[in-house]
């Protein structure tokens, strides 16, 4: 069945489509976001780890192969708002050395653009959604830009034990800046430091798209269509154009939904999906892949967890997932001797009872519980993310087996390189040193190396030869084809990556909204 033709189709109302939404309802453009689950309310959203998982993915329809293979559940997200529904809203940027990797350092790839051409809609990005921070603090390490429209969150025992550590080892700690509420924006609330945000705000301080972006497109007259899953991105017959998009509704009927535009918007792994399910005679590769690019050069972070036990109570259930210190005095590539690539060092977050078994995952048992026991007044955390670098065979496909709606599942492949593992485990072990000059009881490594947000896939370039979208989403080979989100990252950096989303989303979406003309001809 087809549905009316609209201006904009967007595929995924998490993070970037909200963006787009917002911008081009605002613009006057009619705007249909399709989210393949269901329209989350605040009122839904309950503090609990059992309900929390109803807002996160499971399973199908990606597969995860490699050495290390990609953590889905956690990083995905399952209905309106994505992902950054229950995200940490940790707002770091990336710096001026991460858009000239291939220029200084001989590896990856460069960006076609600049950290001045970003610069700006950080700030606007931060004035729209309201972000607490000390933007002074952070220029010892980034160029200026606006203060922060709210100061910075409050501390507590499990951030500030680790300050005298990391003064001994040479790393100055700032206030981190994050997503959320220090003080009442825009009619939110501020925070109440309760440690629930991964599994979603109920009170609306966490700037999720659902309080943000996506109610301001609402406003403006977007659509958004839950239970809405989309399978094929549509081309005219000479394959110059897209038409618009195939998708099963909630009584799993197949529609079509028309557009002048299609946008896709969905997890990193997903849009690939999509582009290569997508394939017609004219693109026999998948849309937007001439080049052969779609779906390769997928990067994760990894995460050096140090983990210890002080002799008080250093009150570790209280403040926010987000972090309440950062530095990027880590941030050189060659920081460590014998390790490659940027850390980005963070301490203070609030833990939860799965945490402080998941701190010891070896012990089980009465050794477990007498742990537990132990852990939940003394317990405390540092986390420093590491970067890696794009690799061709890091990738997405589509495998043979199928999911409920005859589309092919996704296959993601991933493995850390010689160069992620050694810069690992060089934060490991300087996470031990910083715990011992803290005054630590004890302290030990996380020894599995995990992954932490998903990258790549539709990197962004300077043409369909080393790419497969312009540095504003928009696809080289059909004019009316964007993508966004993460997936157009070329290189990672080593910072949290959602405020660096929002910003090229704001400047897609306006570019989008200023070129309309030359879209729809």
């Amino acid at each position: 069945m087809a549905n009316e033709k609209v201006d904009v189709v967007i595929v995924g109302a998490g993070a970037s489509g909200s963006v787009y939404a917002s911008v081009l309802a605002k613009a006057g453009k009619k705007v249909v976001l399709l989210e393949s689950g269901p329209d989350w309310e605040l009122s839904d959203l309950i503090s609990s780890e059992i309900w929390g998982r109803r807002i996160k993915p499971a399973g199908a329809p990606i597969l995860l192969e490699g050495k290390n293979p990609m953590a889905y559940a956690a990083q995905g997200g399952w209905g309106v708002g994505g992902a950054a529904l229950h995200y940490f809203a940790n707002f770091p940027r990336l710096l001026p050395t991460d858009f000239r990797m291939k220029t200084e350092h001989g590896r990856g790839h460069d960006w076609p653009i600049a950290y001045e051409d970003v610069a700006p809609f950080y700030d606007k990005v931060a004035r729209e959604i309201g972000v607490s921070g000390d933007a002074r603090a952070e220029e010892k390490w980034r160029p200026a830009g606006e203060a922060y429209p709210m100061p910075p969150m409050k501390t507590f025992r499990n951030g500030n034990i680790w300050l005298k550590g990391f003064e001994a080892s040479g790393i100055p700690m700032v206030p981190a800046p994050v997503g959320m509420n220090s003080v009442e924006f825009k009619g939110r609330p501020a925070c109440l430091y309760d440690g629930w945000c991964h599994v979603g705000c109920p009170i609306g301080a966490l700037a999720n798209p659902q309080v943000t972006y996506l109610g301001e497109a609402r406003k403006a007259g977007a659509e958004v269509r839950a239970w809405s899953t989309v399978t094929r991105v549509l081309t005219n017959q000479a394959g110059t154009r897209v038409t618009g998009v195939e998708y099963y509704d909630d009584k799993r009927q197949k529609q079509t939904q028309e557009a002048s535009v299609v946008l896709l918007a969905a997890w990193s792994a997903q849009n690939p999906r999509l582009l290569l399910n997508s394939a017609t005679d004219k693109h026999p590769k998948g849309l937007g892949n001439a080049s052969g690019l779609v779906g390769h050069f997928m990067m994760s972070h990894h995460v050096a967890s140090t983990w210890a036990m002080f002799d008080e109570d250093v009150q570790n259930h209280m403040g926010t997932i987000a972090v309440q210190y950062m530095s990027y005095e880590r941030y050189p590539k060659k920081s460590h001797d014998g390790a490659f690539g940027s850390s980005f060092v963070t301490a203070g977050f609030a833990v939860k009872t799965t945490d402080l078994a998941n701190s010891r995952a070896d012990l089980f048992g009465p050794e477990l519980a007498d742990y537990m026991k132990r852990a939940a007044r003394n317990l405390a955390g540092i986390k420093t993310f590491g970067e890696e670098q794009p690799n061709m065979e890091n990738r997405v496909e589509l495998a043979s087996e199928k999911d409920e709606f005859g589309m092919p599942l996704g296959r993601l492949t991933h493995s850390f390189d010689s160069d992620a593992v050694a810069l690992w485990n060089a934060n490991l072990e300087e996470g031990l040193k910083i715990a011992r000059a803290s005054g630590a009881k004890e302290a030990w490594s996380a020894r599995a190396m995990p992954t932490s947000h998903l990258l790549g896939g539709t990197i962004m370039g300077t043409s369909a030869a080393n790419s497969v979208v312009d540095s504003y989403g928009q696809s080289h080979e059909i004019p009316n084809l964007w993508v966004a989100g993460p997936g157009m990252f070329p290189t990672e950096g080593a910072s949290n990556p959602t405020f660096t989303i929002f910003a090229l989303s704001q400047r897609g979406a306006e570019r989008m909204a200023s070129q309309w003309g030359t879209l729809t001809n």
